[in-house]
């Protein structure tokens, strides 16, 4: 074992008894990292965490638009959502030492030279400025006022980026980048209302990771988010969202030989 054998697991969004199943599959001692989306739509949200909590450090997390949806619902900053499944977070005793242990869980993670995010990365971003804005999304997340900032997150614009960005405006769309991203145009707008499948987005978009000059195009990158893509291979990149949460597979892909596992709920 090697500290670069690791394996990468898709969305769980609260499918605690797959997500059980599939870390007793794992062996002993491998890092698991979880490409966000932990929460949400499936039955045991709670469960989810405290699984990913006891890995203690074998768990890599990035946090999903789910993830952060939780915390703003939690600190008043959006409603409950009609298909929402986060009563048992919301009214557990020990809540806010979850949302505490959610929200100081980073949106980008970068080792063994792998990148891993939830939705994607801005074709204009190279790697370095990737993480940067990553750190910046975060320090806000972890501040003192994070309630408050909150806020300010969501929102579709603007939709592209600019190194003049600044404040909120600049957040909102490293926000969008890595937790709700998968189609651009030829500039870099991102698109937030095509969630299907791949061979029916619309033709004047793109997938983000098949962007021309894609300056992250040498670094192998996992994500999710994605569930109509499925298990998807492209570009030097992985999707790993396979649709647990909708009575398909929860995946693991085994890095660097790229075996997979899967488990249903």
């Amino acid at each position: 074992m090697s500290e670069s054998d690791f394996y990468l697991v898709g969305d769980v969004q609260g499918c605690a008894g797959a997500l059980k199943r599939l870390v007793q599959r794992i062996p002993e001692g491998r890092a698991i990292w979880l490409c966000g989306d932990l929460v949400n739509r499936g039955a045991d949200s709670l469960g989810v965490l405290r699984q990913v909590k006891a890995l203690g450090s074998r768990a890599r997390v990035v946090l999903g638009n789910h993830d952060i949806h939780l915390l703003a619902v939690a600190a008043g900053a959006r409603k409950l959502g009609r298909s929402d499944t986060l009563d048992g977070i919301l009214n557990a005793p020990d809540r806010e030492a979850w949302l505490d242990w959610l929200r100081f869980q980073p949106v980008a993670h970068y080792e063994q030279g792998v990148l891993m995010v939830h939705a994607g990365v801005l074709p204009s971003w190279s790697l370095a400025e990737t993480l940067a804005n990553a750190r910046a999304l975060e320090a806000v997340l972890r501040s003192d006022n994070y309630k408050q900032r909150l806020q300010t997150l969501f929102g579709n614009e603007p939709n592209s980026w600019s190194p003049d960005l600044a404040g909120d405006e600049r957040l909102r769309v490293i926000t969008n980048a890595f937790t709700r991203l998968r189609l651009c145009d030829a500039n870099g707008a991102m698109d937030f209302k095509f969630k299907g499948e791949l061979q029916d987005a619309p033709t004047h978009l793109m997938p983000w990771f098949a962007a021309p000059e894609r300056k992250t195009l040498n670094t192998p990158i996992f994500f999710g988010h994605w569930s109509a893509l499925g298990l998807h291979r492209s570009h030097n990149t992985t999707c790993l969202d396979t649709g647990c949460v909708w009575g398909r597979d929860l995946t693991a892909y085994h890095h660097p030989t790229g075996e997979l596992l899967t488990v249903r709920e």
